[in-house]
């Protein structure tokens, strides 16, 4: 399903739709390392395996404003984390967290 598909059918957003959404997103923020073509999954890390930085984070969680506006709000997500959750947080954790939001909204 693309994206115009998910926003006209106004299915619930799956989880792989999500996750194609936010690969884009870090596709567009890891293009400034010449990472692109990096491989992102459920499992992949934001600080292990992609290597972002708090500075990465804060363009991700404004590039998710954008898309979602304050249905999405990333500051919140991680703000019970302890500092080892967020060194450790996963693609799919945030995939959850924006599914969960989106589905409980009613909104795609």
């Amino acid at each position: 399903m693309t994206v115009s598909e998910q926003t006209v059918d106004r299915t619930p957003p799956t989880a792989e739709w999500v996750l194609g959404e936010i690969t884009a997103m870090l596709a567009a923020v890891l293009d400034e390392y010449g990472l692109q073509d990096t491989e992102v999954t459920m499992a992949t890390r934001f600080t292990e395996d992609l290597e972002l930085e708090s500075i990465d984070l804060v363009t991700l969680a404004g590039r998710l404003q954008e898309r979602w506006g304050d249905r999405v709000n990333f500051a919140e997500f991680i703000a019970g984390m302890e500092l080892d959750e967020i060194i450790e947080l996963s693609v799919g954790r945030l995939v959850e967290y924006v599914v969960a939001r989106l589905n409980t909204d009613g909104r795609g």
